[in-house]
């Protein structure tokens, strides 16, 4: 497979995957927990090397997702004390990432795990660091791991739609019937921070935000139904990434800002012209009324 397919395919998975949990988040009222579990896995990621002195490897993964699950904990734990829910985030989120920030710069020394590259990721190298597998051949790592992620989130979402549909909705009421509430709360959490794990090192934080937030805050614009909703979000998250990479390509510019720069254009697009709550239609409605 070509250079360029490797990109779209890496790229469309985080879009599609990122697309589907998006919903809920959005659905819950959490996209700064998005934003806030995409830069603190940095420091799960920083202890783990410090640890092991490894950049590869599966302990990575478990430092990453470990770090979204104390961001999550965390922040549970103030707002469950009174602080209010964004602000817990917005402590939680900048204490954790600066934690990172400082471990980096004093503690990593030459090794290649940076700041910007966590930002931004750096996609166009994805091609190259490959795995070979049986009957397939070599297949990049990143690629791999984000399809395996996807699967997971796939059976998780069949799984538990309606669990994680009713605690989205009325948590009050499923609590009453029987659906732990925290629980699902958690295993969501999980599900959110395994996905931007795996989306992490490929496309860097400011994309995995892009993506977690703008494609299902897009389809949310274009139809009330959940199961609708989702596939909206799935498929714009693919648009986005696609259309994106042919953008950078056009201007010679970074892929994954890029990538993120077409989220936003997909959520004006769908902000304008979306026939439920899209403003041009409204404002047509008006005018006929």
């Amino acid at each position: 497979m070509s250079y360029t397919a490797w990109i779209l395919i890496t790229a469309s998975l985080v879009g599609l995957t990122c697309g589907l949990i998006g919903v809920f988040l959005i659905l819950r009222k959490m996209a700064m927990m998005a934003d806030a579990i995409s830069h603190t896995v940095l420091l799960g990621i920083v202890v783990a090397y410090l640890v092991t002195q490894s950049l590869s490897g599966i302990h990575m993964l478990i430092g990453a997702v470990l770090a979204g699950l104390l961001t999550t904990f965390l922040v549970q734990w103030f707002h469950s004390r009174g602080v209010q829910e964004d602000a817990a985030i917005g402590v939680v989120f900048t204490t954790l990432f600066a934690i990172g920030v400082i471990l980096i710069a004093t503690k990593v020394g030459n090794a290649h795990l940076d700041v910007q590259h966590a930002l931004m990721g750096e996609i166009a190298f994805i091609p190259w660091n490959v795995i070979s597998l049986p009957l397939i051949g070599e297949v990049p790592r990143a690629t791999l791991m984000l399809f395996i992620v996807f699967i997971i989130v796939v059976v998780a979402l069949i799984a538990f739609y309606k669990e994680w549909k009713l605690t989205s909705f009325d948590p009050a009421l499923a609590a009453s019937i029987g659906i732990p509430v925290m629980f699902m709360h958690y295993l969501f959490m999980l599900l959110v921070s395994i996905t931007t794990v795996a989306s992490f090192d490929a496309v860097g934080a400011i994309m995995v935000v892009a993506m977690l937030i703008a494609p299902a805050a897009s389809a949310y614009l274009w139809t009330d139904r959940l199961s609708i909703m989702i596939m909206i979000s799935g498929l714009l998250g693919v648009l986005s990434a696609i259309g994106g990479y042919y953008l950078a390509v056009w201007l010679d510019t970074s892929i994954s800002g890029s990538m993120a720069f077409a989220t936003g254009i997909t959520f004006v697009i769908s902000f304008l012209f979306s026939p439920k709550h899209g403003i041009l239609w409204k404002m047509r409605k008006v005018g006929t009324g």
